[in-house]
């Protein structure tokens, strides 16, 4: 059982989108601009509020890979977030008004974890659609150029029986535990009338 026929998963993502995708190293220059403008509101705060974007923006790196993706920025206090594609578990694109202007997307990634906001935002990307797209379909475990197979009926047959095992470990652990506690408390009672 595949979880996509060669075609569709073809026309969900190339190859050459797959390429596009780890060739991200950074951010497009744009992003720069994009601070600018938002920074450019503060008014006469702007140069303590433009420095930190500025530095931001010359030390973000992104590394996508096999196994998840990476983002690092920092220039004193060094900033690193990996998470592989198996945690993520939620893919949001947004594009505020100035982003859209300069052609331009942040996907937010979320995990498993207990905030609200994104574990990792990735910011100033151009091909905003195709890192979404990609994302999404390594968040679902789809192998380019690979067909995925359902486990077999002897591998299902033995994850049972194991875990069957467990569990009856687990149940006789408990019940001792069990009969113990009880013994203790006959023997409280009994002591303290």
């Amino acid at each position: 059982m595949m979880l996509w026929s060669a075609p569709i998963r073809d026309l969900l993502m190339t190859e050459f989108d797959k390429d596009r995708v780890y060739e991200i190293k950074r951010p497009v220059k744009k992003l720069l601009m994009l601070y600018l403008m938002r920074c450019a509101l503060a008014g006469p705060v702007f140069p303590f509020v433009f420095l930190p974007c500025y530095f931001k923006y010359e030390t973000l790196r992104y590394r996508f890979d096999e196994e998840g993706v990476a983002m690092s920025w920092g220039l004193l206090w060094r900033r690193e977030i990996f998470l592989t594609y198996a945690r993520i578990q939620d893919i949001h694109l947004s594009r505020g008004l100035f982003e859209r202007w300069l052609g331009l997307g942040t996907i937010h990634i979320q995990t498993a974890s207990g905030s609200a906001s994104a574990e990792m935002a990735v910011v100033g990307l151009s091909e905003y659609e195709a890192v979404r797209d990609f994302l999404y379909l390594k968040m679902r475990g789809a192998r380019f150029g690979e067909t995925q197979a359902g486990p077999s009926a002897d591998d299902t047959y033995t994850s049972v029986v194991e875990a069957a095992g467990d569990a009856g470990v687990a149940l006789e652990l408990l019940t001792d535990i069990r009969d113990e506690i009880r013994s203790l408390r006959r023997r409280f009672e009994a002591g303290g009338k």
